[in-house]
């Protein structure tokens, strides 16, 4: 089958099939994203359109996937709330609800979905609680004033103020842990989303990896569609199944639940229109953006008089920026250190026992502006193992000018137990002070990897190299030198405080994984 658009002047008349096919996409698209109605004065018309729709079988398990997450969080969203609404009513003795309360579980329901709670995980691959932490914090806070305003309708009795903030911590608590637990059993209970990928060979390969590496991602690629019927033969990782002029019968045959579309630079109409199409069958989109390696996430829609504009911000940190930084680091170094001085004991104690040589291992990094500092470590290879580096070249795992080896014979016993749990980067902690790093920043190279980097990428020097970063929850020795100076790039593009505390949350849960090597 061959599907292209065709614009069309003077009198329309639908392609044969059109309004049976229309119909017939209209009623499966019901309860979901219905499509409008195709308008030849807006939109080309597809030639053959009588191009078979997703099976009613497709259609259900995206409904029910859709389903049980709406369901399961507005399950946890109540039940949430009541729970941190009884701990502090039972904390404190004195008040007790009134039958009336049951009222406040329609209104967290109508605030959740007023905020958009229940919409967002439809639209996404990513489903993940800790992006959407501010709109809890939201549903918290709303709680909390409808409790507060409603004290003589829904308890008997007056919470006192330290109830009112308890119960706004308790919800926020709740509900942000009960939505990530419920995610994680929704995703281990429902098949894979079914994806294509409509790009370049190079596009769906690296695609097609991150979708399977990345947690809290369900989603298999079944095969990728050529923008061109030239690029067909394109060798890929994924498997091609055609072109855009088929994306239709694909569509159907696959039992494809999302179409993830790489445009390039040529092509904009068709792409547009394959857009259209997709979104005609009720299947998702979701669109991988190139002008956004360049501008970052944060930039601003400003719309005038129908026209969009998007306001690009400037690169790096503002100065009210990088001091608020500045005071978060030093807060937060300064409670670890004292925090971890036991452990610190306790580890210098195990080097010291396991092999000769010092405590800590210095070695010279490039930090902000070019300037080299030394990077302070817990030692974890044995005394000179800079000299046998060369000598271990060969066996190199990671690529792009970056130097691992999983199974490094340098590495002392203690050592490798560093390495796995991260431990090792802790006295970086005196760094951060010292002013040297950041909590959170791009990655700090050896002068050997950061003369690798040239042109705008050396732009990653605007900001203090961090402990972690981006670089880090995607996994520090998977990823390609040019790759990670690309989102070392993007976040200081992107900077913004609620950044930094997602990143360092998110580095929880990968060290304690063991991804330290």
């Amino acid at each position: 089958m061959n599907v292209r658009p065709r614009v069309t002047k003077g009198t329309w008349r639908p392609p044969r099939g059109a309004a049976t096919v229309h119909h017939r996409v209209h009623e499966r698209t019901q309860g979901a994203e219905a499509a409008p109605a195709l308008d030849p004065r807006i939109s080309p018309v597809w030639e053959d359109v009588s191009a078979p729709a997703p099976s009613g079988r497709t259609y259900s398990r995206v409904q029910s996937r859709n389903a049980l997450f709406r369901r399961t969080l507005a399950l946890i969203d109540v039940v949430g709330a009541y729970a941190a609404l009884m701990l502090v009513l039972l904390a404190g003795g004195e008040v007790e609800l009134r039958p009336a309360a049951a009222l406040l579980a329609p209104l967290v329901l109508l605030a959740s979905k007023g905020i958009g709670l229940y919409d967002r995980d439809q639209h996404i691959l990513h489903k993940t609680t800790l992006d959407e932490l501010p709109s809890i914090f939201q549903l918290s806070v709303f709680f909390v004033i409808a409790v507060w305003l409603g004290e003589a309708v829904f308890l008997r009795g007056w919470l006192t103020r330290p109830e009112v903030f308890g119960l706004a911590a308790a919800t926020f608590a709740f509900v942000a842990v009960g939505r990530a637990l419920a995610r994680h059993l929704a995703l281990a209970a429902t098949d894979p989303e079914r994806c294509i990928i409509l790009g370049s060979a190079g596009d769906a390969s690296r695609t097609a990896r991150k979708l399977e590496t990345s947690p809290g991602v369900n989603a298999i690629v079944v095969g990728r569609l050529a923008l061109r019927p030239q690029e067909r033969g394109h060798r890929s990782e994924v498997r091609t199944l055609g072109d855009i002029g088929s994306l239709a019968q694909v569509i159907a045959e696959h039992g494809v639940e999302r179409v993830i579309i790489a445009p390039d630079t040529h092509d904009q109409d068709e792409t547009l229109e394959a857009i259209r199409l997709v979104k005609a069958l009720g299947v998702r989109v979701s669109v991988l953006p190139r002008l956004l390696e360049a501008v970052g996430s944060s930039s601003t829609f400003d719309e005038i008089d129908g026209i969009t504009l998007l306001g690009v911000r400037q690169y790096g940190l503002s100065r009210s920026s990088e001091f608020l930084k500045r005071l978060m680091d030093l807060a937060g170094a300064t409670v670890g250190a004292a925090l971890l001085a036991p452990v610190f004991l306790i580890l210098a104690i195990a080097i010291k026992l396991d092999s000769r040589g010092p405590l800590f291992f210095r070695q010279p990094r490039v930090g902000r502006g070019g300037r080299t500092f030394d990077m302070v470590k817990f030692r974890s290879m044995v005394h000179g193992a800079d000299r046998a580096k060369a000598e271990l070249r060969g066996h190199n795992e990671a690529q792009g000018g970056l130097f691992k080896i999983r199974e490094d014979p340098r590495i002392t016993r203690v050592g490798r137990l560093l390495r796995h749990t991260s431990i090792d980067e802790l006295p970086q902690l005196l760094n951060v002070l010292m002013g040297h790093m950041s909590l959170v920043g791009p990655r700090p190279l050896v002068p050997d990897e950061d003369a690798l980097i040239e042109g705008w990428q050396r732009r990653r020097l605007a900001v203090k190299p961090g402990m972690t970063g981006l670089w880090q929850i995607f996994g520090s020795s998977r990823i390609p030198m040019n790759e990670m100076v690309k989102i070392d790039y993007l976040y200081g593009a992107n900077w913004s405080l609620w950044l930094d505390l997602k990143i360092l949350l998110r580095t929880i849960p990968y060290v304690l994984r063991g991804r330290g090597l």
